[in-house]
């Protein structure tokens, strides 16, 4: 049986239809694009315009959208699911910066690509799993 350690949580007003286990945007809303900023996980379904307890910190269950691997950082599908994040790489032809000392800014902005919202505590293989998961929070 899998457990669930949640830490603190929230309530919504559901904008939409939320799914059990899926991630939550700040408005209430399910996730719905890959990679956005969720504010969590809903603890329950959720119909439109109903309040959703949504988890927020801890460790919680996660629906998953792809096969995931223990330790995986996760992101979401654009179906409110755990995916695994992209991997960073430099661009064919971009030389790699390897000095603390090089000059100018490397990154620019004030959020990354894609929201890595936790960390699997478990592995998947493949969508519609429930696993484990570690909040960044």
């Amino acid at each position: 049986m899998k457990t669930t350690h949640p830490f603190n949580t929230i309530t919504l007003i559901a904008s939409g239809a939320v799914g059990e286990y899926c991630l939550v945007r700040f408005d209430g809303a399910q996730a719905s694009t890959a990679g956005e900023k969720v504010a969590g996980v809903a603890r329950f379904n959720a119909g439109n315009l109903e309040a959703i307890t949504v988890d927020v910190s801890g460790i919680v269950l996660v629906k998953t959208g792809a096969a995931i691997a223990q330790g995986d950082s996760l992101v979401s599908d654009a179906n409110g699911q755990a995916i695994p994040a992209l991997a960073l790489a430099v661009d064919a032809g971009v030389t790699a910066v390897g000095s603390t000392a090089a000059n100018g800014p490397i990154l620019v902005g004030g959020d990354l690509p894609e929201f890595v919202f936790g960390d699997a505590m478990e592995a998947a293989s493949g969508a519609g799993q429930l696993v484990q998961v570690l909040l960044r929070r």
